[in-house]
């Protein structure tokens, strides 16, 4: 009895003429009396391999748990396949069903199925074609951010997901407690009494990592986090996520142009990762999601970003002639369909839009000589609007203190923030990208909730 289990994806690329054991789901059983076909899928790959029974080594009683969905082991003699779409598969000699799943119950039988019926089940939806790709791809993707940063030297740092700052400024945060929520504490003035909660301050979950890893960077050099993040934001849009996953550098020494340059890069890499090593999943995601998404992929790593100021790409849509259903002015903050404009019908290339008003930006980002502009950067890509956020940050203790005063942010939570720029400040600048949006340009896929194992959302979280 052979005892070694070898994975579809390997044996897809073996030799026939030797003894294999698989073990796996089905994902689909056809055949007549004489003979019947099982399409295996173990998730190593989006091919499945054939297991062909001969019905005179097998009874129908003992194939008949081996439906759409059951779990078996297969053991056999891996010979050439005559089909076209395999050059292998199994002849099998023992079949052992782990688990049955009944088809009057089982809701993935082979028919199409929508994406938000899969939702619904999103514990059972990697099973199916389409989303076994997707978290391929989003493996592929967490490795070589990894591979990536560890490759140029930089530290990976693990910043708090409980936090008691709000690095936005925004207040769309979600509270940690442990404090009775029918009977809390109070102060005199009705207030809750926060020193009586388990930090003994009050506390949300994070919105971003970028503050503290500036403080590696001014210690470090260069350092990057990659962890979840946290939104309260009412948002029910193919956009957002209430939870989702953050790739935050922060490099001392980089200027705003270092970090354009550093951006770009970094996602050219992951797209070529993906490209070169998640090809058949693509090709699958390319022939059933978006039939131009392999060649919107290439051409992403053939091209320069366009760099261009804010105050031109206002310029620039105000012109177009094109009706937009939010208005276009200077000092707006721009919309998916104004990026989206700039990118897919001006450029038809990824754009760096640079210099933005301060007013719409977050106080950390360095102030321009005009006393206008800042020093941010936002990334924007075909089919998504904007994929990564970043700036120079502000060394200058004087000013950025004036600036949280304009901005309200208070200079008490952030005394820690502060002391960056109290002692040993230097130029530093980073960048967000977020993972999911990310996801969503590789695989093609056209709704965030789709590219996570499972969403959350206002009014959703299942699982």
């Amino acid at each position: 009895m052979i005892k070694s289990r070898t994975k579809i994806v390997d044996l897809l690329k073996m030799q026939a003429g030797i003894p294999v054991m698989v073990k796996g789901w089905v994902r689909t059983k056809r055949g007549n009396k004489n003979i019947t076909f099982i399409a295996l899928n173990d998730g190593s790959t989006i091919h499945n391999v054939q297991i062909v029974c001969d019905m005179n080594l097998f009874t129908e009683d003992m194939l008949r748990g081996a439906t759409t969905g059951a779990c078996l082991r297969v053991s056999g003699q891996l010979v050439p396949s005559p089909g076209a779409e395999q050059a292998v598969e199994i002849k099998a000699e023992e079949i052992e069903i782990y688990g049955t799943a009944d088809p009057a119950v089982y809701p993935l039988q082979k028919k199409g199925h929508s994406m938000e019926f899969l939702r619904e089940i999103a514990h059972l939806r990697p099973r199916t074609n389409t989303f076994g790709c997707v978290l391929r791809i989003r493996h592929a993707m967490a490795y070589a951010i990894h591979k990536y940063f560890n490759d140029k030297g930089f530290v990976y740092l693990h910043t708090p997901i409980i936090t008691a700052s709000d690095c936005e400024g925004a207040g769309a945060m979600f509270q940690v407690t442990t404090l009775d929520l029918n009977n809390p504490p109070k102060e005199k003035d009705g207030s809750v009494d926060y020193t009586q909660d388990f930090f003994g301050r009050q506390t949300s979950l994070t919105v971003s990592g970028q503050l503290e890893g500036e403080l590696g960077a001014m210690a470090l050099g260069e350092i990057y986090t990659f962890g979840p993040t946290f939104r309260a934001e009412n948002s029910n849009t193919p956009r957002h996520l209430a939870e989702f996953w953050m790739i935050e550098p922060e490099m001392a020494f980089y200027d705003i142009n270092d970090n354009m340059d550093l951006a770009e890069d970094f996602i050219k890499y992951l797209v070529r990762y993906a490209l070169e090593h998640c090809a058949s999943d693509l090709q699958f995601l390319n022939n059933m999601i978006d039939k131009s998404l392999i060649e919107r992929l290439e051409s992403v790593c053939n091209i320069d970003f366009v760099r261009l100021t804010y105050t031109k790409g206002i310029e620039i849509l105000t012109n177009s002639g094109h009706q937009f259903e939010y208005p276009v002015y200077w000092g707006v903050d721009l919309q998916s369909e104004h990026e989206r404009y700039l990118v897919e019908k001006h450029f038809k290339r990824p754009v760096i839009l640079t210099d933005y008003p301060k007013e719409i930006k977050a106080f950390y980002m360095k102030e321009n000589r005009d006393g206008k502009t800042v020093r941010a950067m936002d990334i924007l890509f075909p089919k998504i609007g904007e994929i990564i956020g970043g700036s120079q940050r502000e060394e200058n203790l004087d000013i950025l203190v004036r600036k949280m005063k304009e901005m309200h942010v208070s200079e008490e939570n952030l005394d820690w923030y502060l002391d960056t720029r109290r002692f040993g400040t230097g130029p530093h600048s980073g960048f967000g990208l977020g993972f999911e949006r990310l996801l969503l340009f590789i695989t093609g896929m056209t709704n965030i909730r789709d590219v996570i194992p499972f969403p959350r959302t206002p009014k959703s979280a299942d699982f």
